[in-house]
């Protein structure tokens, strides 16, 4: 089913081709709204967890319980400005899906936060050995698609001579 297409160009954006595209980019600015929201709380709590940590003088670097705690809140914000990332790139490419590398790094953030915020005197073996090969693959896989969009442009090799020689 094809629209009318608006002229506006700031308009033009946010509208697709079709119903779906339309669709999906309306929800993708519902998600980025919510996301934004997210990391905008994230980020607060965040700031006064650090800040009540100082004040009270227990932010001490050699507290093992403390950092993990941060840099979980820290990570936390981080892969909520990648999802956020990840819509903008989807939004301005007016492409209909994520990337493959924006969901992979996403995944290796979460898995990353979730090895730093482990408790190491109640982990299980099993669990730590699990956490690690899920890093190794998702980080295999985003060695493998890195450069995905470069091998389907053609290759241009510059020629020292120029392009008259």
């Amino acid at each position: 089913m094809k629209l009318a297409l608006p002229t506006n160009p700031s308009l033009r954006r946010f509208i697709g081709d079709t119903l779906y595209e339309t669709f999906e980019h309306l929800i993708m600015l519902i998600l980025t709204i919510i996301i934004v929201v997210l990391i905008g709380f994230a980020t607060y709590h965040l700031v006064l967890v650090t800040f009540g940590l100082i004040l009270a003088g227990e932010l001490d670097p050699a507290n093992p319980n403390v950092y993990p705690g941060i840099f979980g809140l820290f990570f936390t914000v981080l892969i909520g400005l990648e999802f956020k990332r990840s819509f903008l790139i989807v939004s301005a490419t007016q492409t209909s899906i994520v990337r493959i590398r924006s969901i992979i790094l996403i995944g290796m953030l979460a898995t990353l936060r979730k090895f730093i915020v482990l408790d190491l005197r109640e982990v299980n073996v099993l669990e730590m050995l699990a956490v690690a090969a899920a890093i190794l693959a998702l980080g295999i896989v985003y060695w493998l698609v890195r450069d995905q969009e470069n091998r389907t442009k053609p290759l241009v090799v510059p020629t020292i001579l120029g392009p008259d020689a």
